[in-house]
């Protein structure tokens, strides 16, 4: 990696529950069978790991950073007590703190700590509609894209003059009035005491909004590929992911999702459809950045909020426990890491897998080992890692 490069996180949320049984297969052990009749894989579809293991089929533009050394899989990830509602387990993994209820995303404090003061409102970019949970923290600017080559407040407006002047009244209505004359403020009365503590923070993401926008724009204009992206959401997030890593923007964070993994019905269609989306994406958005020689600082962790029931119920799973979650990129040391789950009745918690690694191992090892940031300081906390860098 580059000393002039400062690393970047490129985070994919698989949204829903993703099937660890159905991703890493555990083909090699006789129960799969036995719990999966409906859903099972045989060996012969599988991508092998080796002996014991094989990625889903439609896994396959992934498996060459398996085969390079260059992917890392967390099998058995998950939390005590688990949550089997998709929300509750989800705000778990956004704030890491699963015994308390929290209103501070664990990507929003990485934010504070790269950029304390908030000068760069780009330093995490969400490519998706909203503001996840993870990166959310008051105080913390994130810019949140839809599509960037359309980005931008207001765009639904019909013309060019009806945007340009209701972001005049947007920004006056939330300015606080200081900067208008170039001038400092020297009443010792604050803007949050003048507006209120909600309009303040509503007036200051505004203008950070407005800010990202305009910087945001010349992502677009700025950038060339001749790498072919498939025609999907999620290839097209990545696409736009790489337009702005590429524009040097100081971007360090980006996030985006891919679901739904909910596959409590025809599971092979729509989860291998989902694996297929999202290998392709991955595969492109890497091949783009090898292209320009972009690939070295950049990793890739994707998490689900739990996994899926061992048994199946006779076309698809329902919500469980214990799930896996994968580290991609260039400067990883691939493998397998942890104790991939029991399948023996005896061992399973209400017919789930129990988990054998803290969600928070994986995270802390991303903080301290590639992020270079301490991980006690997000987490609250030290908790076992793995050599992933």
């Amino acid at each position: 990696m580059s000393a002039t490069r400062p690393p970047t996180l490129v985070v994919i949320q698989l949204t829903g529950g993703n099937d660890m049984l159905s991703t890493v297969v555990p083909y090699g052990n006789p129960l799969y069978y036995d719990m999966r009749p409906a859903v099972s894989f045989q060996p012969e579809q599988l991508l092998r790991i080796d002996d014991m293991y094989g990625f889903h089929p439609n896994m396959a533009p992934l498996k060459p950073f398996w085969d390079d050394g260059k992917m890392a899989i967390v099998a058995g990830v998950g939390y005590d007590n688990p949550s089997y509602s998709h929300f509750p387990s989800m705000d778990i993994w956004y704030t890491a703190e699963p015994d308390k209820v929290s209103h501070d995303g664990w990507l929003g404090k990485v934010v504070r700590e790269i950029d304390p003061k908030a000068d760069n409102v780009l330093t995490a970019v969400n490519f998706g509609r909203g503001l996840p949970r993870a990166l959310s923290l008051a105080g913390v600017p994130v810019a949140s894209v839809a599509e960037l080559d359309s980005y931008g407040l207001l765009t639904a407006l019909s013309s060019v003059s009806e945007r340009e002047s209701a972001l005049e009244v947007f920004g006056r209505a939330y300015d606080d009035g200081w900067n208008d004359m170039g001038l400092p403020c020297t009443t010792p009365m604050s803007l949050a005491e003048r507006m209120g503590p909600v309009l303040s923070y509503m007036g200051r993401t505004g203008l950070d909004a407005q800010k990202g926008a305009d910087i945001l724009s010349s992502a677009a204009t700025s950038y060339q590929s001749t790498v072919a992206y498939p025609g999907t959401p999620l290839a097209s997030s990545l696409r736009g992911i790489a337009q702005v890593k590429m524009a040097g923007l100081g971007t360090r964070i980006f996030y985006t999702s891919l679901g739904s993994f909910d596959t409590h019905a025809s599971q092979p269609l729509v989860h291998g459809k989902l694996w297929t989306e999202l290998s392709d994406a991955v595969a492109a958005f890497y091949e783009d950045l090898r292209s320009h020689g972009e690939h070295e600082d950049t990793i890739v962790l994707m998490w689900s909020e739990f996994g899926r029931r061992v048994m199946d119920n006779g076309s698809g799973t329902d919500h469980g426990a214990g799930g896996v979650a994968f580290v991609i990129g260039d400067r990883i040391k691939g493998g397998m890491y942890g104790e991939y789950p029991s399948l023996r009745p005896d061992d399973l918690i209400g017919g789930n897998l129990r988990h054998s690694v803290d969600f928070r191992s994986v995270y802390g090892s991303v903080l301290d080992q590639w992020l270079k940031i301490d991980s006690q300081t997000i987490l609250n906390g030290r908790f076992e890692q793995f050599a992933l860098v």
